[in-house]
């Protein structure tokens, strides 16, 4: 990262630090921590799982011994883990000075604009979702309400569930639960926020490098420890690269096939969080990159 980078970015205010997957962010991060004294928050809905470090790129064990990170690793493959979970967890590291850095845009949604304090979804609700999900996603569409339909992504199964959840479950729209939001724990005024907005070719090289690099580095053997345990419908299943790697090692795909089918996905997926940012960070100061 450029010494010029780092000087243009406050040394008080809280640093929120998004971008695309493979864009740089955890780089950055680091140097503001190193440089500032900040505790570095992560906001990746998947590096919260302990089960997997490699595939999601997780902040290697030297990195994490270096300096200070929180909430990493730390929430169990089975366990629930909402965006309303992790910003109750960031609140209390906000009296010190942070970085949060990641490529959930939900989690930083709810930081600067607030979140609803919507009840649980009872475990025969989520079942019944799970369900719906995988074998009548039209139905699931087809069931929200229209204020809520015209404002998530209909194609976008885990925002599909959880809106479809929030209505059988409370008798209410997801959009009308919004709408009595409560105030955020970090206004956006009050943020350094920054977005990292890298150039489609060199990221999407960048990407199909470090998926290579995380092969390298044992991804499928991490991928083989999780079989016994998995279960596609888990939060925890959705991290870039596993159900390619899992439908390898059940001898469904070669491994170059998988590999491939993996990196596309990661492309996919860097795509949507470049709309999201474009869309939902306008007033978010842009970091272009290379």
């Amino acid at each position: 990262m450029k010494a010029d980078v780092l000087q243009a970015i406050s040394r008080e205010a809280p640093v929120l630090l998004a971008g695309p997957t493979a864009s740089g962010k955890s780089d950055l991060a680091m140097a503001l921590a190193a440089r500032d004294g900040r505790l570095i928050v992560n906001a990746d809905a998947l590096q919260v799982y302990g089960c997997w470090r490699i595939l999601t790129a997780r902040p290697s064990i030297a990195d994490e011994a270096a300096l200070q990170h929180a909430l990493y690793g730390h929430i169990a493959r089975d366990s629930d883990y909402s965006v309303g979970h992790w910003l109750r967890e960031v609140v209390p590291l906000l009296d010190r000075p942070v970085v949060i850095v990641g490529g959930t845009g939900l989690n930083f949604s709810a930081l600067t604009e607030g979140l609803a304090q919507i009840p649980p979804v009872p475990p025969d609700v989520r079942a019944r979702g799970d369900a719906l999900c995988q074998h009548d996603f039209a139905a699931m569409v087809a069931a929200l309400d229209g204020e809520t339909a015209a404002r998530i992504d209909l194609n976008n199964p885990a925002r599909v569930q959880r809106a479809w959840e929030v209505l059988q479950t409370t008798g209410q729209g997801l959009a009308a639960w919004q709408r009595q939001t409560p105030l955020p724990a970090v206004p956006r005024a009050k943020a350094e926020a920054l977005v990292l907005r890298p150039e489609t070719e060199w990221l999407n090289a960048r990407i199909d490098r470090r998926f290579d690099q995380m092969i390298a580095m044992g991804a499928l053997e991490e991928v083989r420890a999780e079989l016994p345990f998995w279960q596609p419908t888990r939060p925890s299943a959705r991290a870039i690269g596993a159900p390619e790697l899992v439908a390898h090692l059940r001898g469904e795909l070669t491994l170059p096939d998988a590999v491939a089918a993996a990196k596309l996905s990661s492309r996919q997926y860097a795509k949507r969080q470049r709309t999201w940012f474009r869309n939902r960070m306008k007033d978010w100061r842009e970091l272009p990159l290379p």
